[in-house]
């Protein structure tokens, strides 16, 4: 006798529209990107980047920590010791169609050599788009230096 007594009232038809009244006035949290960014964490790990010392010589030392501690086998290293004696890379390379952006280059480089930025609006129209090279490691790095130095130091504390 309840169950038809509950039938007939509808309660549950109520009850659910009550929900889709509520939400209807509700705030709504729709981002209109690319007009409107929502707040990136200073432990965004985005598009990848090589920096260099403020004398302008790159840090990587090519000991190929990176390439070893990738999961996604995503980074070729090659190297080459200069004359004096000091080792650099030749060739430094990152896929990333393979990169899974995991971060454990950026924690396994003992120069803070390779990092990943803020930069998340990047797109490849070729095959070889996303095949990052030394240069344009090395470009990206420079172009945002300034940025990528503010963002560690601001996640300093928590390593």
């Amino acid at each position: 006798m309840a169950n038809l007594v509950k039938t007939f009232l509808l309660g549950e038809l109520v009850k659910g529209m009550g929900v889709t009244l509520k939400n209807f006035f509700a705030r709504k949290d729709t981002i209109y990107f690319p007009e409107e960014k929502t707040p990136q964490s200073v432990r965004f790990r985005g598009l990848h980047a090589q920096r260099r010392y403020p004398n302008g010589e790159e840090r990587c030392i090519a000991c190929k920590l990176c390439e070893a501690v990738c999961p996604a086998m995503a980074i070729n290293i090659e190297s080459e010791e200069r004359e004096d004696g000091t080792r650099r890379t030749k060739r430094y390379d990152i896929d990333l169609t393979k990169c899974i952006f995991c971060g454990f280059c950026e924690e396994a480089c003992p120069t803070d050599a390779i990092v990943e930025t803020h930069i998340f609006e990047y797109h490849g129209e070729k095959k070889g788009d996303l095949h990052m090279t030394k240069p344009i490691l090395l470009a990206i790095g420079d172009k945002y230096e300034a940025e990528i130095a503010k963002r560690k130091a601001a996640d300093a504390p928590y390593r």
